[in-house]
């Protein structure tokens, strides 16, 4: 086969979608023996959960930078380039490396085919992973489970560290409509030899007890750090042996993802992987960055915050966050605030009712301007449906429809006095990145082929 070129090989992932999300190990175990088995060329943290896998391995992956070592990440999904869900040391997988590896892969893929079917596209983005990990060479890995666990491609890699940050209810098509089903498809990843981590809670970690126990895995159980106050660049908790840490990541909810890294670190440290001391966790911890996650960023003035905020969960914690950022925003008087504007759009497929619900407990999108868009997906849900649900859950709100995701943009940030939030989707969060940060680094190479940009992607956002 010939070799591809960048955007060449992204669509040819892509096109991998019409395989859908099958959920099974044995074609990504093929496909990576063809390989030579890259996967066990490095070892590190498989981290699964609801939510707050990324921020705990960009935590996780702050602190051991600042310790020096050299730290593959495979976040998930990516905002604006395909590229970032390679990264080492922060740094994207190389658009030649991307393409040349993807060249690679494929005949290999044709090869286990007629045998056990075809790989999907994020199989086949595994195998490239870590092929690329072994080629480069890194030191430690945090690799983010891309749904569930048990099944889940990146589970072929087991890297001595099983980590489930919580469980909540999502995927429930795939992974069973209860909590102690979805806590079992997770806690399928702590293997026998590892150590284990989590921050779940109640059935879920009744069942996560149960697989490490009948394992002989020692579990290190993580409850939120005591969460001290919030400022506009992050939050403060007092940690255990640290005490008072400064975390870069905004939004209460950290403390819990704080305590699980922390834990996840001691992990690591104790199955011989790596070794980040308390200077290296303070300054890591500090420096943490979350693409897309409560990420605030100031367009003429105008704070703008961007979070995905896509399931009842992940909503939730996005209203609290936005109380207690509101007096630090634009507008934020502490008496009179200037009312926020939501510039919003939710997959069909997700709980729309629960995520409105959920964002709407918060007091600052009270009398909010809320504007209903849809990104260029058949999964988006339709904006006339979307405005509905928020009438209903905002009364006092002034809902407005406009398909177009730019023109909604375009008025979101007419007004020059409240914040704008974007939240509800990270298609939306993606795109409205995409225009307004400037960042040389999700510049891919010009794509000859098309007017548009490879930005799509088999993982739900």
């Amino acid at each position: 086969m010939r070799s591809l070129r960048y955007h060449e090989a992204v669509r040819a992932l892509q096109e991998r979608g019409r395989f859908g999300i099958r959920l099974g190990l044995g074609r990504t175990r093929a496909l990576l023996r063809e390989l030579g088995d890259p996967q066990h060329s490095f070892r590190g943290a498989l981290v699964a959960g609801t939510n707050g896998k990324g921020s705990v391995i960009a935590l996780a992956g702050s602190a051991l930078r600042a310790a020096g070592y050299r730290v593959g990440e495979t976040p998930k999904p990516h905002l604006v380039s395909y590229r970032e869900r390679a990264q080492v040391n922060g740094e994207l997988i190389p658009a030649a490396d991307f393409a040349r590896l993807v060249s690679e892969v494929l005949p290999r893929a044709e090869r286990i085919a007629p045998r056990l079917g075809e790989p999907t596209e994020f199989e086949l983005l595994t195998a490239v992973i870590f092929s690329w990990f072994r080629e480069v060479g890194i030191d430690v890995a945090l690799v983010e489970v891309g749904l569930g666990g048990r099944l889940d491609a990146t589970h072929t890699w087991d890297g001595g560290v099983a980590v489930v940050t919580n469980v909540d209810l999502d995927h429930m098509d795939r992974l069973g409509p209860t909590i102690p089903l979805i806590a079992r498809e997770k806690a399928a990843i702590i293997m026998r030899g590892d150590r284990a981590v989590t921050g779940a809670s109640g059935e879920a970690l009744t069942v996560i007890r149960r697989r490490a126990r009948g394992l002989g895995v020692p579990l290190r159980e993580t409850a939120p750090a005591m969460y001290l106050g919030a400022g506009r660049d992050g939050i403060e908790v007092d940690l255990p042996v640290f005490g008072r840490t400064r975390v870069g990541l905004r939004g209460r909810h950290q403390a819990a993802n704080v305590a699980v890294a922390d834990a996840t670190l001691d992990a690591l440290k104790e199955a011989g992987i790596c070794t980040a001391g308390p200077e290296a966790r303070r300054a890591g911890y500090a420096a943490a960055r979350w693409p897309g996650r409560l990420e605030l960023i100031e367009v003429d003035g105008r704070d703008v915050l961007l979070d995905g905020a896509h399931n009842p969960a992940g909503a939730a914690a996005l209203a609290e966050a936005l109380d207690d950022l509101r007096p630090f925003l634009s507008g934020g008087d502490r008496t009179s605030p200037s009312p926020a504007t939501l510039l919003t759009a939710i997959m069909q497929d997700k709980d729309v009712p629960g995520v409105v619900r959920a964002l709407a407990r918060s007091a600052a999108l009270e009398g909010a301007r809320i504007i209903c868009t849809r990104p260029d997906l058949a999964r988006a849900l339709p904006p006339a449906q979307l405005a509905g649900h928020w009438r209903t859950a905002i009364p006092s709100a002034r809902v407005e429809i406009e398909p177009d995701v730019g023109r909604a943009l375009d008025r979101a940030l007419e007004d020059t006095q409240g914040p704008v939030v974007v939240a509800g989707s990270l298609y939306l969060v993606g795109a409205v990145r995409a225009r307004l940060v400037d960042d040389p680094a999700l510049k891919d190479p010009e794509d000859p082929g098309s007017e548009g940009s490879a930005s799509g992607g088999e993982r739900s956002r």
